[in-house]
């Protein structure tokens, strides 16, 4: 059986960390999307604040934006191809797709759409060796632990159908749609998760975590400004925003998590980053739950598949190389 490193099992501690750092940051633009009655706004303002903040970090840094040079050389000499710099592309079309399908399909059919779009993908992603860690072959125990993954969100979900708070509701075009087609975006949504992680780490190998973290967010604010703006064509601006400082702090930890990842995807490839992080998500939840209870509560099964994300985390670990 492969020895786990000490680097793999830090990396795996992260991992639960960036899940739980998710877990917060949705419940923090979910309430701050139910305000606005807007949950691709919520996402914007989201992603703003968190650009504004990387700005003056890097503009009071000479070493971060020394990382920035370090990434454009990378780009001019190769090693790093202008299409690994689009990951923040995946972000603002797994947030749309949420505020486009969840009122429709419910939490439990996108969630478990994403997560198998994400873990499968992470298998494919990690063959083929897009992530910095290098290739890493589909093997029995790493295809079974992503399936239990998905199985263990399909548990976990089971309880909770309704529309989160700050999704949009059913746009008319996609009124009368095909539920199958409906869950098809999700799970396109879910595979680019996977390939968001492998080249956000491509980038933070180039020029360190936080460089990476700062193209994330350009390329996803650029996404979400247009696809705000054509939701405003429609419904027009919002009438006023919240003051409640907190509803503002999403961007600030989607900085924490988004760096951390860049830079755990290397240690530990993006199968196993995925199921850590949904584990993680998973916990977190529970705890926020059970500290700040919503509409929805707590069930059994919840508890049940986060435990099992743990046991599929155990399984795809034994055959990390």
């Amino acid at each position: 059986m492969p020895v786990v490193t000490a680097r793999a099992r830090l990396g795996l501690v992260f991992g639960f960390g960036i899940g739980a750092g998710v877990a917060v940051q949705g419940r923090i633009n979910g309430a701050l999307g139910a305000r606005l009655h807007d949950g691709i706004a919520a996402a914007t303002v989201s992603f703003g604040t968190g650009l504004l903040i990387l700005v003056i970090v890097f503009a009071l840094s000479a070493r971060l934006r020394g990382g920035v040079v370090q990434v454009r050389r990378a780009l001019a000499a190769g090693t790093l191809r202008p299409w690994q710099l689009l990951g923040g592309l995946c972000g603002a079309f797994f947030v749309a797709c949420q505020g486009l399908t969840v009122a429709a399909i419910g939490v439990t059919a996108f969630t478990v759409a994403v997560v198998a779009g994400q873990l499968l993908s992470s298998l494919v992603v990690d063959r083929l060796g897009m992530a910095p860690n290098g290739r890493t072959p589909v093997t029995a125990l790493r295809f079974g632990g992503a399936a239990l993954g998905v199985i263990a969100v399909v548990l976990a979900g089971s309880g909770r159908s309704g529309a989160p708070t700050g999704a949009l509701s059913v746009p008319d075009s996609l009124r009368g749609a095909p539920t199958a087609l409906l869950i098809i975006l999700p799970a396109l949504a879910g595979i680019g998760l996977a390939w968001q992680q492998a080249v956000n780490g491509r980038v933070g190998q180039a020029g360190g975590p936080l460089p990476a973290t700062l193209v994330n967010f350009c390329v996803g604010l650029i996404a979400l400004v247009v696809l705000e703006a054509a939701v405003l064509i429609g419904s027009g601006l919002p009438a006023e925003f919240p003051t409640q400082p907190w509803l503002y702090l999403g961007g600030l930890i989607g900085i924490a998590f988004i760096a951390l990842a860049a830079l755990t995807v290397r240690w530990i490839g993006v199968l196993l980053l995925g199921l850590t992080s949904i584990a993680g998500q998973l916990l977190m939840s529970i705890a926020l739950d059970l500290a700040t209870p919503t509409s929805a509560g707590l069930s059994a099964t919840a508890v049940v598949g986060s435990v099992l994300t743990l046991v599929a985390v155990g399984i795809a670990t034994r055959s990390h190389p």
